[in-house]
């Protein structure tokens, strides 16, 4: 683990549902014992029928996180949460990976408790979860690889971007 004298460690992983930001974000968190934040856990609110939370709520959240940790993970699809961390990252990973991996990774996930209240209703959302992530080059919303694109491409700092190959992620090397 990093001493607070050194730089902090301070990643945020982002690209399509399925793409494997999670999985990565957990055994950087894992590795490094460092804090972990799935923007899921703060960008809805818990309603049966899925409510975006006010984004100023999220971002508080997402502020609390932060000042609770010198060195941490963030992960997720939410550009407009994401763009308003990005000036203290160390480092991007953008986990460009195509579609047909994302929905494979979706279909064979398992059950998600901070998600879904069971893997019944983790499994009911599925149709509508691949019909999402089969959109995400079309779409032009702060979810779209067009917004996802336009915040790498902005990034000043220390970026990787993953493409095409789901195994890329479990060979990613990430330096203390």
């Amino acid at each position: 683990m990093k001493k607070q004298t050194d730089a902090p460690m301070r990643i945020v992983i982002f690209g399509n549902s399925g793409s494997g930001k999670s999985t990565l974000a957990q055994r950087i968190g894992k590795e490094f014992n460092i804090g972990h934040l799935d923007l899921d856990t703060v960008a809805w609110l818990p309603t049966e029928t899925p409510e975006r939370a006010a984004i100023i709520d999220s971002m508080c959240s997402v502020n609390a996180f932060i000042d609770t940790q010198y060195n941490w993970v963030i992960e997720g699809c939410y550009g407009d949460l994401l763009e308003n961390v990005l000036g203290q990252a160390s480092l991007l990973i953008f986990t460009d990976l195509p579609v047909g991996a994302c929905i494979e990774n979706a279909r064979n996930r398992p059950w998600e408790p901070h998600k879904y209240s069971s893997e019944e209703a983790q499994n009911a959302n599925l149709s509508m979860l691949v019909d999402w992530i089969s959109q995400y080059y079309i779409r032009t919303d702060t979810f779209s690889y067009a917004a996802h694109n336009t915040l790498f491409n902005a990034y000043q700092g220390a970026k990787k971007r993953i493409y095409k190959n789901p195994a890329d992620l479990a060979l990613l090397k990430i330096e203390n």
